[in-house]
């Protein structure tokens, strides 16, 4: 996979389509920080990218094995296209939250992680009402202060 040349400044981003997140709660069932950090991911991957959703991106999902950090998964299927159906998503073992997202027409990519800041916080929330709080509060959170991208 040829990297992409995409420094931390590109990504000066807010969400702000409210209907891909109401078909992600569809979809996923509730609203949650994982589900939402995934819609983010495969967003800023897009745009960074520039690659169309569906059949134009592919992903590689490291340490998202288990719930609730699985999660990000079903974000990343809503905000990209991608599904295990058409075999553009994998999920593999992995010590820390990772995803690769891949333009498949020009094989560049990116690696997106959680800011170290925010993995600590995902790990203090206590019980759903508190995690759909925060999932709301990162959904107006630029986006540079979620991820670090390589």
């Amino acid at each position: 996979m040829q990297k992409s040349k995409i420094k931390n400044k590109n990504y000066n981003l807010k969400f702000k389509n409210k209907r891909l997140l109401k078909d992600a709660i569809d979809f996923h069932g509730h609203l949650g920080p994982y589900l939402v950090l995934g819609i983010l991911m495969g967003e800023l991957a897009i745009k960074k990218l520039r690659c169309k959703k569906h059949f134009g991106i592919g992903a590689i999902v490291r340490g998202a094995i288990k719930k609730p950090v699985s999660c990000l998964i079903d974000g990343i299927q809503i905000s990209t296209g991608c599904t295990y159906g058409k075999g553009n998503i994998e999920k593999k073992n992995g010590k820390t939250i990772q995803v690769l997202f891949k333009n498949l027409q020009n094989n560049k990519g990116i690696r997106i992680n959680l800011n170290k800041n925010l993995i600590v916080r995902l790990g203090h929330l206590n019980g759903h009402k508190e995690s759909e709080a925060f999932a709301r509060g990162l959904l107006k959170t630029n986006y540079i202060n979620l991820f670090e991208v390589n």
